[in-house]
């Protein structure tokens, strides 16, 4: 299995595991987005270590390169002095730094072939990643929209119900004050013309006594209108 996918199949698992317990696909969204994020950033760390090792064999390759040439010069040194057992010993030792060399390419080899595998890798995953990223804002702005679109609408829902009760409770106070101004139109035509109403004295309860009251009530105001002829000079016709 490459690197890809293994990366994509951890990944599934984890996201599967998130949006089973995820209430708001948003965070489900931007979870993802970060998991993702950090494997690219994961192989872009693979990249560089391995560009950092093939860097490491390159110089030790360089070192050996050179005590290679001072071995072979060290021979022709040996051979030029007559000394062919030195140029023996000394070709043996430059053998045994190329046969080093030789296995240090090996491994340079072997890490560029890897470096271009992380590389390629990490432009695939990283157009994932953007490609995704796109999307992410794309679903977040749709589902904001959409919550915003349900809120108004239960608010509406909210606001007809609360317009029934509003309505309802109008009626039954307009049917109280109907009731209540037919109660008081009743009593006023049943008070109408009561003898209790009206500005007369008022009653003792003993017939005789109500009778001379008036009596004196009315022989009261005669003397009054008498005075008040007198004193301005009238009569009343004989």
């Amino acid at each position: 299995m490459g690197l890809i996918a293994r990366v994509s199949t951890i990944f599934k698992s984890k996201v599967n595991n998130l949006l089973d317990k995820a209430e708001d696909p948003r965070e489900t969204l931007e979870y993802s987005y970060q998991k993702q994020v950090e494997q690219l950033q994961q192989v872009r760390r693979g990249v560089a270590e391995v560009v950092t090792a093939k860097k490491r064999i390159e110089l030790q390759l360089n070192k050996l390169q050179q005590m290679a040439n001072q071995w072979d010069q060290d021979a022709r040194d040996a051979v030029a002095a007559g000394r062919d057992d030195l140029a023996q010993e000394a070709l043996t030792r430059k053998q045994s730094v190329l046969s080093q060399m030789q296995s240090l390419q090996t491994q340079i080899a072997d890490l560029e072939k890897e470096e271009h595998r992380l590389q390629d890798a990490q432009q695939k995953l990283s157009l994932k990643v953007e490609t995704f990223r796109t999307q992410k804002e794309v679903i977040k702005a749709q589902y904001s929209a959409a919550q915003a679109q349900v809120k108004i609408g239960e608010a509406f829902s909210g606001l007809g119900e609360d317009m029934a009760d509003v309505n309802m409770a109008l009626q039954r106070a307009q049917d109280k004050t109907a009731a209540l101004q037919a109660r008081a139109q009743a009593i006023d035509s049943l008070t109408e013309g009561s003898p209790l109403l009206q500005l007369n004295e008022p009653s003792t309860g003993d017939a005789i006594r109500d009778e001379l009251n008036r009596l004196k009530g009315s022989t009261s105001v005669s003397d009054e209108l008498a005075r008040l002829k007198a004193e301005m000079g009238k009569t009343d016709p004989s």
